[in-house]
């Protein structure tokens, strides 16, 4: 295995535990008895964290998967950078464990708007928002690397046209602060645009160019 090869296995394996310790943080309602699908229907904050925390999860494993499929080998700079956005991707479960947690904090009393949430729910979104910026920042970031001189592709790869592509990967730095803003207006709508963010990502791929697509 040469050392892109190695590069992205381990990433691999940061991206499984990061999506598998998602699951842990939906719990078993403890003696709900008769009540048990009302204590179930309450934790539907948690099962929207899940869902919208493992797309994401998902189409940064696919877009990094695409990648790193072209990398041909890996210098000193690309290991940190890759690092970096591997320790963002690993602690996407603690933000996604907050939203579970203060979605709706407040409702009870009836004081609270379901539609903008506490103000500490709007904390909590805000906080993921910064995260999904750092991991759009990241991206940006590696590609920038990748394209400068584009000797860390494999030949096929044409440098010229992924050049060209920097501005789908800088995308996500224009649109993610924006969602930390729309936090303060309304949690619940911000978090399920992050889904729809993500499933946008999944369907909307431009993929690496090469040489061979242009004959």
């Amino acid at each position: 295995m040469n050392d892109s090869g190695r590069a992205q296995a381990f990433s691999d394996g940061v991206f499984a535990v990061a999506i598998t310790l998602l699951i842990l943080e939906i719990k078993v309602p403890l003696n709900a008895g008769d009540q048990l699908w009302q204590e179930l229907g309450h934790q539907w904050p948690s099962y929207a964290a899940y869902v919208v925390t493992f797309l994401n999860i998902g189409i940064m494993w696919v877009n990094h998967h695409t990648v790193f499929a072209f990398v041909e080998r890996v210098d000193r700079a690309l290991l940190f950078l890759n690092l970096l956005l591997l320790m963002g991707v690993v602690a996407l479960p603690w933000p996604a464990a907050l939203v579970a947690d203060y979605l709706t904090e407040g409702h009870e009393g009836g004081s609270v708007s379901a539609w903008t949430g506490s103000h500490a729910a709007r904390i909590t979104v805000a906080i993921y928002g910064g995260f999904m910026v750092y991991h759009g920042i990241l991206f940006q970031t590696v590609w920038l690397h990748l394209t400068r001189t584009g000797n860390l592709f494999y030949p096929r790869v044409d440098v010229a046209a992924a050049r060209a592509t920097r501005w789908r990967f800088g995308l996500g730095i224009a649109i993610y602060p924006t969602t930390v803003g729309l936090a303060f207006l309304s949690a619940p709508l911000t978090l399920a645009l992050h889904g729809v963010l993500a499933v946008y990502y999944a369907l909307n791929q431009i993929p690496v160019p090469v040489i061979e697509d242009r004959a």
